[in-house]
């Protein structure tokens, strides 16, 4: 499969002298979708690759076009760069195009309702002319590296397009894993204040084909207590290795945040509170990070072939839950969210795959197949009906991989030795029954010898 990185180099020997090239970028960018919107019902059926000829047909002036449509392009945008023209025309068709999409579907939503005699009061999408892109300076005409931390690029300056000389941080290509990836233009980016330049990395990466006998996963189980708890496991049911990834600190002052989150909102009522979301999603963002690298460097260290989550399913707030306990519920769920979306791009750069499974009662029932457990206020242990105390997060890892390795052994053999196989293990009929110990069944009645 393909895949790509995006890297940032800060631009360290100039800042503001760039904010006229975007402000002329974005007034060409206004320009086009306006002639766009104009034109549309002629260049609706042109693609973002091809719609370049027709709409520079219509507004640039050159000698096989002396007189087009529209002449204020040349007169306002002189000597615009042809491959800043041809982007901002590709990425105008886009709005354009989006902008009439969801009209129609405003349309339809307004048909529907007034046919059926309901009051419609949502208001029609409008068409934005004013945006903030940021340009892509491509290769040899807009973009010539000189070095490893210095280059040659275009912008507007002094009412004139001229080459500048910049500077800029490098990155170490073999520790961000992208050495010998191929290199894209690179795109000119504001922050804050300062510039960067984006460069993309794109690489073909193969997906572990393993057989399923061979084959070793990671369980994570994203739980309550902690982060994440992973474990090792093999074809067998064997347990190879336990991980658990937790942040105390940025928890606690998290918590700590939305506890004074709620006070102000109880004392003045509803209020955006820009500072407190700021530093709450400072820490989200830290956590998700932080968990995600762990579980991916934990599983390439014991040579996993999968990395296997539970299914999220839609988020829905218990009863009961208001105030800080639910806003604590909310940041929880999207974290577990962000965090199987950035192991699974991490996780496909080195040639793992991503899957996950049922997650009904992988937490409820023991790994041992003992039946329900019950668990203690903070949710961390689990005690089995034999008597038995165990990490809850840790005993569900374990029933994720085996969940996995149930559905890839059904996969891989006839309806009719499956339902044999059930016959003899009849905790497989249900998957949500399933558990580590229906998995070592499983595999005791697949070695057992046959009996003719």
């Amino acid at each position: 499969m393909k895949v790509a990185k995006t890297l940032r180099h800060k631009i360290i020997n100039h800042s503001g002298i760039f904010d006229a090239t975007l402000q002329v970028y974005n007034r060409a960018l206004t320009y086009m979708i306006e002639v766009i919107d104009k034109e549309f019902d002629d260049l609706e059926c042109f693609s973002s690759s091809s719609i370049v000829a027709p709409v520079e047909k219509l507004i640039h002036t050159t000698k096989t076009n002396p007189s087009p449509k529209y002449t204020e392009f040349n007169r306002d945008f002189h000597k615009f760069p042809s491959y800043f023209r041809r982007s901002a025309i590709a990425t105008a068709l886009g709005k354009v195009k989006s902008y009439r999409s969801n009209y129609r579907n405003w349309e339809s939503e307004r048909e529907m309702a007034l046919s059926e005699g309901k009051r419609f009061k949502k208001n029609p999408p409008k068409l934005q002319l004013i945006h903030n892109e940021f340009p892509v300076l491509y290769k040899g005409n807009m973009f010539v590296r000189t070095s490893d931390t210095t280059a040659q690029i275009k912008v507007f300056h002094n009412k004139d397009w001229v080459w500048m000389d910049i500077k800029f941080k490098g990155q170490d290509l073999y520790k961000r894993n992208v050495w010998g990836w191929k290199e894209h233009s690179p795109k000119l980016v504001k922050v804050g204040k300062k510039y960067f330049l984006n460069i993309s990395y794109t690489n073909k990466v193969k997906l572990s084909k393993t057989d399923i006998k061979n084959q070793k996963v990671c369980a994570v189980d994203l739980g309550i207590s902690n982060s994440a708890v992973c474990s090792v496991m093999d074809a067998k049911g064997t347990v190879l290795a336990r991980k658990f990834i937790n942040q105390t600190k940025e928890k606690d002052r998290l918590y700590h945040l939305t506890n004074k989150l709620r006070k102000v909102q109880r004392a003045s009522g509803w209020v955006a509170a820009p500072n407190y979301w700021r530093q709450v999603n400072g820490l989200q963002k830290h956590i998700v990070n932080h968990t995600s690298h762990e579980i991916v460097k934990f599983a390439q260290e014991h040579h996993c072939d999968v990395i296997v989550f539970e299914y999220l399913n839609k988020m829905r707030v218990p009863k009961g839950f208001w105030g800080a306990k639910k806003l604590r519920f909310k940041l929880r769920y999207w974290r577990k969210t962000a965090i199987q979306n950035k192991v699974e791009e991490m996780a496909h750069y080195v040639g793992m795959r991503i899957t996950r499974v049922n997650p009904r009662n992988t937490s409820a029932l023991a790994y041992d197949g003992s039946g329900k457990v019950e668990r203690n206020d903070k949710k961390d242990l689990a005690t089995f009906s034999t008597g038995k105390v165990y990490h809850a997060d840790l005993s569900a890892s374990y029933n994720i991989a085996a969940r996995y390795f149930i559905r890839a052994y059904e996969k891989s053999m006839s309806e009719k030795s499956w339902l044999s196989l059930q016959a003899k293990v009849p905790e497989l009929i249900k998957r949500t029954c399933q558990t580590l110990s229906s998995f070592i069944s499983l595999i005791q009645a697949l070695e057992a010898p046959k009996v003719f």
